[in-house]
């Protein structure tokens, strides 16, 4: 077989193990498409107000429906790890990350707070584990509007999940908490979500259904294999490299776990928590991914960039906006997977195939 034909086939090989794979489900704003809206994570909030932590999770992204949904198979869950140690020496990952987690691997939930939804949005049930007290802990479950800071956003509610803890719940001097979040079905985790405009992005698709405690090691994998895509189609077919880069190559800031930090070291705000006002398409953009930015502006003719929420945040619980009117029946979306994502990259074996084919013919043309 010649040299280039082999090259080009190992990197069709590659490209099946190194791009993003088919999921059903995925977090807010996400290129993946969903197909059960209902096991999708749009967002985590994280803020204090006096002496209380808010956690906000939602769920179901675009809502113009008032329901009811299909809520009841899922179990949504708002996981912190309270022993592993944050370190704020690093300027840039407290920029990007709100700090940094010293042990990666050793991230493991302390604290678990566990709901199911009605399929009308009303709570079902809830289990909270690891907190030293229970009894001042509350709970709004309902529709709200979207808080998330995007065009086609607007004018959308969601589902969420509002939780008022004492910090009197927490050990005595706590400071420092890491956070996530996650959907399962009978055991199974189907959605993540952690630090904002993480998991939406592209080359992060395969963190959805992993532990934070694998995430690192998993990054370090799919480094590894999309570089040596990278590598073999600069040979094959340079053009196409940065598209690669672009959309799927690991950054060298990647190497983190997709967890929220929250500590009461420092002022509230995103990357520090989340408030629901952080404009995040900014923030994130700042520190390397305006893949948000960029989207608002492919979505709407509007100049300059809307930065705040479509509605006006309320003070008190559940702080979430009041939720926009229906408007139509809510429209499901097809279980169609990342077919996007994989058509461009079937698309880039079959033009480097082509080119490589063109050059053995030409070759073989003006040989003597």
């Amino acid at each position: 077989m010649k040299r280039p034909v082999l090259i080009a086939l190992t990197a069709a090989l590659l490209l099946a193990t190194a791009l993003p794979r088919p999921l059903s489900a995925s977090d807010h704003a996400d290129p993946i498409t969903l197909g059960t809206l209902e096991a999708g994570l749009t967002g985590l909030f994280a803020f204090p107000d006096g002496d209380r932590m808010v956690l906000a999770l939602g769920v179901v992204r675009g809502l113009t429906s008032p329901g009811p949904f299909d809520l009841e198979p899922y179990e949504y869950d708002i996981h912190m790890d309270l022993h592993s140690p944050v370190s704020y020496a690093s300027a840039e990952d407290r920029a990007r990350y709100g700090g940094t987690v010293v042990e990666p691997s050793g991230i493991s939930p302390d604290v678990n707070l566990r709901f199911r939804l009605n399929d009308d949005t009303s709570l079902a049930e809830k289990t909270f584990e690891g907190l030293q007290s229970t009894d001042g802990i509350e709970v709004w479950t309902g529709i709200r509007d979207d808080p998330f800071i995007l065009p086609s956003f607007f004018g959308t509610n969601i589902v969420a999940i509002v939780v008022s803890i004492p910090m009197s719940a927490f050990p005595e001097g706590q400071q420092d908490w890491i956070i996530w979040g996650t959907t399962s079905e009978d055991g199974e985790q189907i959605d993540h979500v952690g630090r904002a405009n993480r998991t939406q992005l592209g080359r992060f698709d395969f963190l959805n259904t992993l532990p934070p405690s694998e995430h690192v090691k998993a990054i370090r994998k799919a480094h590894d294999s999309r570089e040596r895509l990278s590598k073999l189609v600069g040979k094959i077919f340079p053009p196409l490299v940065n598209l690669i880069e672009l959309q799927f190559s690991i950054r060298h800031y990647d190497f983190a776990p997709d967890v929220m930090i929250y500590t009461t070291r420092f002022p509230p705000g995103f990357p520090n928590g989340r408030r629901l006002s952080d404009d995040v398409a900014l923030l994130t953009c700042q520190n390397g991914d305006c893949v948000l930015i960029e989207s608002a502006y492919l979505q709407t003719e509007e100049w300059p960039r809307q930065t705040t929420n479509d509605k006006t945040f309320l003070t008190e619980m559940p702080y979430l906006a009041e939720p926009w009117p229906p408007k139509a029946e809510q429209v499901k979306e097809p279980s169609t997977g990342c077919w996007p994502v994989l058509l461009i990259g079937f698309v880039v074996v079959l033009l480097a195939l082509v080119w490589v084919l063109l050059r053995c013919w030409r070759r073989r043309r003006h040989a003597p």
